[in-house]
């Protein structure tokens, strides 16, 4: 080749190697919705996990994935029009968690795929027609499939702290299935031979108040709902916990890392790391209905001896090593 062939051989390499990168952009650029309940600081360890696992299967921020995150900032009544307005944004598919925020979707649209990071008892929720076939535009992971697993918090309480023989649930009546979990504890109640009473909040304004009734109501034990309303205040609801005198269990370990006594249930951080899964094999063409809900497998156990010390308790020494996380 000559000196003029070469350099024009170069020049065209030259001109020619951008047109690649110039056809990236229009690669599909997916828009996702993320949906809860509570505040981007207290559920930021959750947004964190979903796009870490969407990252690992190669969906990057401002790339080729764009979030739409909606916040409800603790109040449950603004999740229908929050729902509403990712709807109208026409988002490829929406990722949500908790029950209140799943009925929002569910109300809001029938045709955009959701994925549920985190549900209770979806089926009896009617949330989905089976594990195995959800149907519809609705998939994902339940971090527990069937109220009575609640029973099982109960009775680690119990083990915890013997003379336990009067539990208030604190719970929200609201969301979609909460009735279910409210009657199979106190069914485990009664085979335990405790005594059930519940107080009802709707809010994080009525949290003293449900505080101040169990101890009028003379409580000795607490099993606090997994529910936004407490989720979204938990280090305030562990607070008044301690200052009540009344040893708690919780559904997930972010209660007792924010001073909780203990807690039993699935990794719910892990869980949205998982949705992730379900994001991509929609976005690639599956459908909703045909993709079974993951149950969990894995139950962990967080047991927080500095509250155990705090409430001048002694916790077994059994049940502590059988404790998946110590905190001391």
């Amino acid at each position: 080749m000559n000196r003029r062939g070469f350099i024009g051989a170069l020049a065209g390499g030259l001109f020619a190697a951008p047109l690649v990168t110039v056809a990236q952009p229009n690669a599909k650029v997916y828009r996702i919705g993320f949906l809860v309940t509570a505040t981007s600081t207290e559920t930021g360890h959750l947004f964190k996990a979903l796009s870490e696992g969407l990252r690992e299967l190669g969906y990057v921020e401002g790339r080729n994935v764009v979030f739409e995150r909606r916040f409800a900032e603790g109040r449950q009544e603004r999740l229908p029009a929050l729902a509403a307005e990712l709807v109208r944004l026409k988002v490829d598919i929406l990722v949500t968690g908790s029950n209140p925020v799943i009925a929002a979707v569910k109300q809001a649209t029938a045709t955009i795929p959701v994925v549920m990071a985190v549900s209770r008892d979806p089926v009896g929720a009617k949330f989905i027609a089976s594990l195995a076939r959800p149907g519809g535009n609705i998939t994902g992971l339940a971090n527990d499939t069937a109220p009575d697993i609640i029973g099982k918090n109960l009775a680690l309480l119990k083990e915890a702290v013997p003379r336990i023989s009067r539990v208030t649930y604190l719970w929200n009546p609201v969301p979609p299935g909460a009735e279910a979990s409210k009657n199979a504890l106190e069914s485990a109640a009664r085979n335990l031979g405790v005594a059930f009473q519940s107080v009802e909040v709707r809010g994080h304004a009525e949290l003293e108040g449900a505080f101040a009734a169990m101890v009028r109501e003379r409580a000795n034990g607490i099993v606090v709902a997994q529910d936004p309303v407490t989720f979204g205040s938990r280090s305030h609801v562990a607070l008044l916990a301690a200052r009540s005198r009344l040893p708690a269990v919780y559904g997930v370990g972010e209660f007792a890392e924010a001073g909780g006594l203990m807690s039993y249930g699935p990794n719910i951080a892990d869980q949205f790391r998982r949705a992730a899964i379900y994001v991509d094999k929609i976005l690639k063409g599956a459908k909703p209905g045909d993709l079974p809900i993951e149950q969990p497998t894995k139950f962990e156990l967080v047991i927080n001896l500095k509250a155990a010390k705090a409430l001048g308790l002694t916790l077994p020494p059994s049940l502590v090593q059988r404790a998946d996380q110590v905190i001391e």
